[in-house]
């Protein structure tokens, strides 16, 4: 027998829910069962439903789809996975960060929705958990060359990101115990975004490692500690694409 899909949707535009009801019901597995044009409404109609799926907007207007996520966190006991769409592709790394299950830009287009939907049918299909890199496995280590000719064995785990400073006309990595370390002066950023895929980079002066990132919020890379504090990790739009590319292959 063929499961049926429980699916809630909360979006504050009747037109968009209509359209996407309209979209889903192509689907005879999917069954939508509540329907709320705020996030209140939204978590009273999932305590209810207990739907297998929720597509979230992003914006709603008493809260954030991202607070809704923080308000489910520890209280769904059940397998729910949310899809977030919104009309603004920059809330994507957001809704990935959110342990979202997939992301749908408005208006939805079938052939998007149809790739989400295969994707949910797939029993091998597992949500990662992102977390800091500092609980978990170190990964492999690699060897960089520092300006005299030194040799430093790294582990993934230990970089929060590198910083190119053109004074000096050098790369430098920014380690988790608070320190710096210049790298030789031939050294590239498609070097050092080769030794590892968390490495991605967001700007043409810095090279961020994704399993610190949090969020990206107006632009700027919201890191987990010790590098929650820092203001100058801001994704241009030459990388953006990019970024969101290495971050699937994680």
């Amino acid at each position: 027998m063929e499961k049926v899909y429980r699916t809630v949707i909360i979006d504050d535009e009747e037109s968009a829910i209509d359209n996407l009801c309209f979209e889903l019901q192509r689907y005879s597995y999917i069954s939508v069962e509540g329907k709320a044009k705020t996030g209140t409404l939204g978590l009273k109609i999932i305590e209810r439903v207990r739907p297998d799926l929720v597509f979230l907007d992003v914006e709603l207007p008493d809260m954030q789809g991202m607070d809704v996520v923080a308000r489910l966190e520890g209280y769904v006991s059940w397998n729910m996975k949310i899809v977030f769409y919104t009309a603004h592709d920059r809330y994507v790394i957001d809704a990935l960060r959110a342990k979202a299950f997939d992301f749908l830009l408005k208006p939805v287009e079938p052939a998007e929705l149809q790739t989400v939907l295969s994707r949910l049918c797939k029993p091998e299909y597992i949500v990662h958990n992102y977390m800091p890199p500092v609980a978990a496995d170190a990964g492999k280590p690699f060897v960089v060359t520092t300006p005299t000719g030194d040799l430093r064995f790294l582990h993934t785990s230990e970089i929060g990101y590198f910083r190119y400073q053109s004074a000096r006309k050098i790369w430098e990595v920014a380690l988790t115990n608070g320190t710096f370390l210049p790298l030789k002066r031939n050294t590239t950023a498609e070097q050092l975004c080769a030794y590892d895929t968390a490495f991605t980079q967001i700007h043409q002066s810095y090279i961020i490692n994704l399993h610190y990132l949090i969020m990206v919020q107006d632009n700027r890379c919201i890191m987990y500690p010790p590098f929650n504090s820092l203001e100058e990790l801001v994704v241009s739009k030459k990388y953006k694409k990019k970024m969101i590319e290495r971050f699937y292959q994680l």
